[in-house]
């Protein structure tokens, strides 16, 4: 079969389109013909290196498609049936994935990190990762929601408490998890403020919901925030920029505020004023992923049509070097996807 694949780290002309074997099987797997394979930033930092991952080495985390074979140690799944994959990889035995909280799991990672993901024609994963999608559903689509909308329910609904009305300050509305935090704060019903980079970008996280968008690149975050709450602040902030903009997120919370973040795309070197922090009471809480509960939770949501995934760009398989120079630019408004 056709696959991407890195052989060392480094720039995006590390990625080679080869022809490798064809995955085996095993009884407890399904083997997925891959349709569509959404690209996130962690693709990036893992052709850039990161500890840890062996090579060569299938980037993709984001995958849906048709089923080829069932194990027979599967039930309930059949061959030709719409799925996607959960983008996670845990033993599925231990406490914490007994208990439901498999980003616990000292097995877990993201598919496509420590595991080989989806930048390919056929893939073979374990049978708890299979989900059906509706037939109203695309492929493309359908690749665009996994690992954002699960990371941002488990961001505002399983660590910061979402409440309804609340205010809720998104960052980066642009990116993946911009566009899912801005829907899973509204469908709570809750004031959003958003920052984006242009124009463009803030006309589009407008359409999506937000009440209120900031130009982060012209306007100080916190100033705005402080203008838009009648100097109040928010209750949440949906955070994963990192260094550029920590600063202005925790100075943009109210007292008693949550800070939740799971990233850190501009650095990870972060600050904070503990006087600032124990006098105001604020919440500084870290998020990873999601649980499956979390993720079926958010996907009945997206099946319904109510959370809408958001396609920019697609590219082709073979074309997963240019994919990657784009992203790279930081243009897009969604998910840049890859059909093998």
């Amino acid at each position: 079969m056709k696959a991407v694949r890195i052989h060392e780290t480094g720039g995006p002309e590390v990625l080679r389109y080869e022809d490798i074997p064809e995955p085996q099987l095993r009884k407890d797997q399904v083997l997925v013909r891959v349709k569509a394979c959404a690209m996130n930033h962690l693709d990036l930092w893992i052709r850039k290196g990161i500890p840890k991952v062996k090579l060569p080495h299938i980037l993709g985390s984001d995958v849906a498609g048709e089923i080829v074979e069932v194990g027979e140690y599967v039930a309930g799944f059949k061959p030709g049936q719409r799925v996607l994959l959960a983008p996670m990889h845990f033993c599925n035995h231990c406490e914490k994935c007994t208990a439901g909280l498999q980003n616990q799991c000292r097995e877990f990672t993201v598919l496509g990190n420590a595991v080989d993901g989806g930048n390919c024609e056929l893939i073979a994963v374990s049978g708890v990762n299979i989900v059906p999608i509706p037939d109203s559903l695309g492929f493309n689509e359908a690749a665009s929601v996994p690992l954002v909308f699960t990371t941002g329910w488990h961001m505002l609904v399983g660590r910061a408490g979402i409440k309804p009305g609340q205010t809720v300050l998104v960052l980066g509305a642009n990116s993946g998890v911009g566009i899912a935090g801005i829907q899973i704060a509204k469908l709570f019903h809750c004031r959003v403020i958003a920052t984006a980079g242009d124009d463009r970008k803030a006309e589009s996280a407008r359409e999506l919901g937000a009440d209120y968008v900031i130009n982060h690149y012209q306007q100080k975050i916190s100033e705005e925030v402080r203008k838009i709450t009648s100097k109040e602040g928010v209750d949440i902030v949906m955070e994963h920029v990192g260094a550029a903009t920590w600063d202005e997120s925790v100075r943009s919370l109210k007292p008693g505020g949550t800070l939740v973040t799971c990233g850190a795309t501009s650095g990870f070197e972060a600050k904070v004023d503990l006087r600032f922090l124990f006098s105001r009471q604020l919440s500084l809480v870290g998020s990873y992923m999601g649980t499956m509960s979390e993720l079926h939770d958010a996907m009945k949501h997206v099946f319904s049509g109510v959370l809408k995934p958001v396609v920019d760009r697609l590219f082709p398989l073979s074309e997963t070097r240019p994919a990657h120079e784009y992203m790279e630019k930081s243009q897009m408004f969604g998910k840049i996807v890859l059909n093998p």
